[in-house]
């Protein structure tokens, strides 16, 4: 937080005052009893027939701007499928209905989500439907050294049409490329030198797979060099973190990453469509400081935050889908006034994003998006929660700089009951031996073990009054 500008200078900057922020933090619960700012989802009838969509240049055919991430199905425990609870089936069945109702037509799963019954709930949700109104999107998950194998990795790919119940899947992509130590040789393991690549163009040719591409996360030698084979492999699509942070500011908060405005601008030269993820990374650009929705809220008053950035992610014409992870009937309705129909952002609107984002890395926060691939911890360490907890004080203004900070005994608090509270004690920093496994999961290439322990030492700061 050194040589950062204080809260006080960032409210002026933002020129929001005391009143517009308390009347910004009204909070209430949604459906399952989680807390939901009074921001977070926007009042107003849901429209019928009103969906944008955007028009799939190989096959013609319409997809919806806004695709459905099934990644965080609800689970019977309350949580979003990583509890060892059933996932919520019922529930899920009536979020997939509501959607396709409502013209959602793409959904995008994983073996690798919800502890591997993703693809199965959302094959059970959809399977009650024509095969022809929906677009199943999946992907060859195979992370784990013991899934590199040619073997191994036919079987998670035939896997996925059982537990989809289809024929033929609509978007295959190879996950999250990019990732691992060494980037270049994890993708060769993965793909090249066991054939698979080659097995996958083989099942776009035969129909079995509609369109063939990649998501991408890390390092940018892997995307420009699938980029430049382009005319060998012809990507369909091809899936990035894309949002108005990560527009200019990717590297800024992760020097791992790449800026949004380059992967967009390399794919649009090459007419390449382009699926987004994380349009509200992982949440954050839905709970954000209390300042930064009284701005974005004195500007379009009736709108909720997250629908500033999925209209930001809309609004660029090469985006083919939109994903976003709607564990609950209010998120589904919410990104619905969004899209029903899609109002893009005029020039002016995007500006006044990018400046808003410009003033959002003053404080910054551990670039986590939950994704979850970081779990389970061998040793029982709640990563995402603890880095969930940490980033919402630092929203929050609970991360004091010092304990002669005005508000340092509110904070102190706040930080302290809240972690009790988040993360059990035995889950928590402290009991993190650095064992490094996390790291090769993260998609963000979050240096793990090194924020834990930072987190940690400003909890034992904190408790000892040492700040």
């Amino acid at each position: 937080m050194k040589n950062k500008i204080n809260r006080r200078d960032f409210l002026k900057r933002m020129g929001v005052g005391a009143a517009a922020v308390s009347a910004a933090a009204i909070t209430g619960c949604d459906s399952k009893n989680n807390p939901v700012t009074g921001n977070q989802t926007a009042s107003g009838e849901i429209p019928m027939g009103e969906m944008t969509y955007r028009t799939n240049p190989k096959t013609g055919e319409k997809v919806s701007i806004l695709g459905y991430g099934c990644m965080r199905w609800p689970d019977l425990s309350g949580g979003v499928g990583r509890s060892d609870a059933d996932l919520d089936q019922e529930t899920i069945n009536e979020l997939v209905d509501y959607a396709l109702e409502h013209g959602v037509n793409y959904f995008d799963t994983s073996p690798a989500y919800c502890r591997g019954r993703s693809e199965e709930a959302t094959g059970i949700a959809l399977a009650r439907h024509p095969r022809d109104s929906y677009f199943i999107a999946t992907k060859l998950s195979n992370f784990a050294p013991q899934t590199w194998s040619r073997e191994a990795s036919l079987q998670m790919y035939h896997d996925s049409f059982k537990k989809l119940q289809t024929p033929y899947i609509d978007y295959m992509l190879l996950h999250s490329v990019g990732g691992g130590e060494d980037a270049m040789d994890t993708f060769r393991k993965r793909y090249i030198d066991n054939g698979i690549l080659d097995f996958l163009l083989e099942e776009r040719e035969k129909g079995k797979i509609r369109n063939l591409g990649f998501s991408y996360h890390g390092d940018i030698a892997i995307f420009d060099n699938l980029l430049a084979n382009h005319d060998k492999y012809k990507w369909d699509f091809v899936q990035i973190q894309m949002n108005y942070l990560d527009w200019n500011h990717a590297k800024e908060i992760n020097p791992s990453n790449t800026n949004a405005e380059y992967l967009y601008d390399e794919l649009d030269k090459r007419e390449i469509p382009v699926v987004i993820m994380e349009p509200l990374l992982g949440g954050r650009l839905s709970d954000l400081p209390d300042h930064v929705v009284a701005r974005l809220k004195q500007k379009e008053p009736e709108r909720s935050v997250a629908s500033w950035a999925f209209r930001f992610a809309g609004t660029y014409p090469r985006v083919l889908t939109v994903l976003s992870g709607m564990t609950y009937m209010e998120h589904l309705q919410d990104n619905l006034l969004s899209y029903s129909p899609l109002k893009p952002l005029s020039d002016e609107e995007k500006q006044f994003l990018f400046d808003t984002s410009s003033l959002i890395v003053q404080y910054p926060t551990v670039p986590c998006n939950d994704c979850k691939y970081c779990m389970p911890c061998p040793y029982g360490i709640d990563i995402p929660a603890i880095l969930t907890h940490y980033n919402k004080c630092v929203n929050q203004g609970n991360i004091p700089e010092t304990s002669q900070a005005p508000n340092y005994r509110e904070a102190r608090q706040a930080f302290l009951v809240g972690y009790d509270r988040s993360v059990p004690k035995l889950r928590q920093a402290s009991h993190c031996i650095g064992c490094n496994q996390c790291i090769v999961h993260c998609p963000q290439n979050i240096a793990i073990p090194v924020e834990l322990h930072r987190i940690d030492r400003f909890v034992e700061q904190l408790k000892q009054n040492t700040l």
